[in-house]
């Protein structure tokens, strides 16, 4: 019988974000320093074998989804054997990743044959050279052919993440919600963050409330009831449209009640909040040959110290979006 996580708010916990590297080929300026940082060291990164054995181990407990994210997962090498491992694990029920759409253009049915159910790419402007200026790389029409195909593929949803930044892209908004009419594609607009040592600027007026008045705009919204494995998003759609829109409003509307995720760090720390510097050490008992029940106990007391909700308005997070996984 299948154990459980439950937080001390009694939120079932049944959602792994992984992040299998801090490193990405983009240097987009909300997410990396400009600055020199140092990235983890190779040894200091969890080998495919032992984060198979910490999804095992999360399975056991409960865990039903998983989504691999980075830096930017594609950077590192055998990323796809491990989609192919991830998907053949009993009891995981649903396996996406989040990818910056840069490195996978040719690789979109191989993905799908190696099990992905689903992938999220983020996009944060659609004009090519708007792009190059918030990512450092001229590599927009790379993104593109990786939506296109993944569209053409059959994974469904493709979602776009966008990050709405403040005299940047937030004149895009109505023409990034345009793209649900004619395509089955989910566009998350991600109210801005403030996380670590990137650039992004100190506040943002583009939130949730500012964003609706200016979708309705376009027409009416309809609301889409939750589905079992949804994240925080608020879901609607337009009347006629093939895809939908989705808000996640960290900073308007907490939606930490509902929050049913942990995350692992690539040098192997659970985080029960992105929003948080809390964080357990998996590294030093993984790598001291345990037993699962002492994994297991790990999984437990990380879950223990999840908090009610975030404090980001009053505690800015230290460590970089690029290594915590968003």
């Amino acid at each position: 019988m299948t154990d459980t996580l439950t937080d001390s708010y009694h939120r079932t916990i049944d959602y792994l974000r992984i992040s299998v590297t801090d490193r990405c080929n983009l240097q987009c300026s909300y997410c990396v320093p400009s600055t020199p940082f140092a990235h983890m060291k190779h040894t200091d990164i969890l080998s495919y074998e032992e984060l198979l054995r910490l999804v095992r181990v999360g399975i056991s407990l409960g865990i039903r989804k998983v989504r691999l994210t980075g830096g930017e997962p594609f950077a590192r090498k055998g990323i796809i054997q491990f989609i192919r491992d991830l998907a053949a694990l009993e009891g995981l029920e649903d396996l996406a990743v989040t990818t910056n759409g840069t490195l996978i253009a040719d690789k979109i049915i191989e993905l799908k044959e190696a099990g992905l159910s689903r992938i999220n790419i983020s996009l944060d402007s659609l004009h090519p050279e708007k792009f190059a200026q918030i990512t450092g790389k001229d590599l927009f029409h790379e993104v593109k052919r990786s939506i296109d195909g993944a569209l053409e593929a059959g994974l469904s949803p493709v979602k776009i993440n966008t990050v709405l930044l403040d005299g940047i892209n937030g004149d895009e908004v109505e023409n990034f919600a345009r793209l649900t009419f004619d395509n089955p594609i989910h566009v998350r607009f991600i109210e801005y963050m403030p996380i670590g040592q990137g650039e992004g600027p100190a506040h943002s007026d583009l939130l949730a409330p500012a964003i609706i008045k200016r979708l309705e705009a376009i027409g009416p919204l309809v609301p889409i009831i939750r589905s079992a494995h949804d994240g925080p998003s608020q879901r609607f759609k337009f009347e006629g449209a093939q895809g939908e829109i989705g808000l996640i409003s960290p900073m308007s509307n907490h939606f930490c009640a509902t929050c049913n995720r942990l995350r692992l760090t690539a040098d192997g720390h659970l985080r029960p909040c992105l929003l948080s510097d809390a964080k357990v050490s998996l590294m030093e008992a993984l790598r001291g040959n345990p037993d699962d029940e002492a994994l297991t106990a790990l999984f437990r007391h990380a879950v223990s110290i999840k908090g009610q909700r975030h404090d980001l308005s009053g505690h800015a997070v230290q460590d970089m979006m690029c290594s915590i996984g968003g």
